[in-house]
């Protein structure tokens, strides 16, 4: 394994493709709020809205950060340096490291330049913009999915190392190899290889599925707040552990792996529930808002008010937990709050990206244009269209969270099978080997088995930011493997020590 960190660091092509890939990062912002943002244009435009003065409402709208920034930037070109809308567009176009947008803004100029509808071009263009976003977040998820094997790679290479740290720590086999001058393996070299070098290589993991997968979950900072005050406290037990002589028996072979479980767990449930409590109330407002709006276009439909048909939407059941925040929509919009405050007061209840921004559009279309029933059917269709999108990237990345499981299991099985065997071998009688004491392998199975339970606690944030997009939710799946990778190492090595025999002498 050093071996291999040895050949990455003498190779700049590596770094160089992860600098292209955070360069990257950019555009694909651009892209995940290129749909939003000419959605809006579209139902401005629909409404008589120029395209420049809903570049300057952009100004405002903090759900769309990169578009905020873009629109700054250009009605600054248009009124400080005093060039026109289109021009502007045009060199921005040519700037921009996004295809999706430099054709979304070359194609507006051509259709304006050539008298063409605007806003035909701007809805014909918001089907393609749509297509493509389902298109790559295909290919996104094939992305992901190469990462995933790769990092399981990385795990089986980690297993491997552990076999044979374990060969040279047990055994006297290689002992005529030390004589000859080669470099044997020091329990300190072991340690940094366990943990040092293979965490490192997880956290490289999770930079990399940091910078492909993105939440949809806004200022989700809660379960982090949460797990302040039990790491604080774990880092006192570990400090007390070391230095009090009465505790040092929660470090013997038998007790100290259940202890590192026990921390770990510690550190991991209490944002694990909170993150929890987080993802059922958003999970339920992405599954419930392309119906929500459905309900009120139809009420729309037949003469309602923006303002009633918004009412009237909210009086249905069935949207689980966003069912309380309809609610507070409702009663707030029937004591005459307005819906600039309303969606104010939304946005302290819900913390979804796109059901922010599209209870921001709706509020905005109803504010400029009256929400005539057409620009609101275009609302409710491209909501529908990102919760298919959104659902079927679920359902892809979902089998992952299973192969975690199943890698977790297998590094404990394994590990433990061939220290065990190893013990038994050297019971037995043979030329250059000599019996390895039980407590030798207990010390062994020990250290490899903390390892393997660090191991699967990192592995849970990574496999937590692949399914969920944020590390956030890796708090809940760190716990549970937690509890998988201890469960299989306490199964095994009874399992395995009554067959072999290994019994404390």
């Amino acid at each position: 394994m050093v071996k291999i960190l040895q050949t990455i660091l003498k190779k700049p092509k590596i770094f160089g493709w992860l600098l292209d890939l955070l360069r990257a990062e950019g555009a694909s912002e651009v892209n995940r709020e290129l749909p939003f943002a000419a959605l809006l244009f579209t139902l401005l435009a629909a409404s008589g809205v120029t395209i420049y003065e809903s570049w300057k409402k952009l100004c405002n709208i903090d759900l769309l950060p990169t578009f905020k920034k873009e629109a700054k930037e250009i009605v600054r070109q248009v009124e400080v340096l005093g060039y026109d809308p289109l021009t502007v567009m045009y060199k921005r176009a040519e700037k921009t490291k996004s295809r999706n947008y430099r054709e979304f803004l070359l194609g507006y100029v051509s259709s304006v330049r050539s008298g063409g509808n605007v806003v035909n071009y701007l809805k014909s263009k918001l089907r393609s913009i749509f297509e493509v976003q389902s298109a790559a977040s295909i290919r996104s998820i094939e992305r992901l999915s190469t990462l995933v094997e790769a990092y399981a790679v990385m795990l089986i290479v980690t297993l491997c190392s552990y076999i044979l740290f374990i060969i040279f720590a047990t055994t006297s086999v290689f002992e005529p190899m030390n004589a000859g001058g080669t470099p044997s393996l020091s329990p300190t070299t072991v340690c940094i290889l366990i943990f040092f070098v293979t965490p490192l290589i997880s956290i490289f993991f999770m930079a990399i599925a940091h910078v492909e997968r993105k939440s949809n979950l806004i200022r989700v900072k809660q379960p982090y707040y949460a797990a302040v005050l039990p790491s604080a406290a774990v880092s006192c037990f570990i400090a007390v552990l070391y230095f009090v002589p009465q505790l040092q028996y929660l470090t013997s072979p038998e007790v100290f792996p259940l202890v590192v479980t026990a921390c770990l767990l510690a550190v991991s449930i209490p944002p694990a529930t909170v993150y929890m409590k987080i993802a059922k109330v958003n999970s339920d407002a992405e599954n419930s808002m392309p119906s929500f709006l459905r309900d009120v276009t139809e009420a729309r439909k037949i003469g309602l008010s923006p303002e009633k048909s918004i009412i009237h939407a909210t009086k249905r059941t069935g949207y689980g937990r966003f069912s309380e925040t309809l609610y507070l929509i409702r009663s707030q919009m029937e004591w005459g709050v307005s819906l600039k405050k309303v969606f104010t007061n939304i946005k302290q209840k819900v913390q979804t990206w796109p059901v922010l921004v599209n209870f921001l559009i709706l509020v905005e279309t109803i504010k400029i244009g009256g929400g005539s029933a057409a620009a609101l059917e275009t609302l409710t269709d491209y909501s529908e269209k990102q919760k298919d999108v959104d659902a079927n990237k679920k359902s892809l990345l979902r089998p992952y969270v299973i192969l975690a499981f199943i890698w977790s299991i297998l590094i404990a099985l394994t590990t433990t099978m061939v220290a065990m065997t190893i013990y038994a071998l050297t019971q037995i009688s043979l030329p250059g080997s000599a019996a390895m004491p039980f407590s030798v392998m207990q010390i062994q199975i020990n250290l490899f088995s903390t390892g393997i339970i660090l191991q699967c606690w990192l592995s849970g944030f990574f496999v937590g930011k692949v399914n969920e997009g944020t590390f956030a939710a890796g708090f809940k799946y760190s716990a549970m493997l937690v509890i998988t990778a201890y469960v299989s190492l306490m199964l095994s090595q009874n399992f395995l020590g009554g067959m072999y025999g290994a019994v404390s002498h």
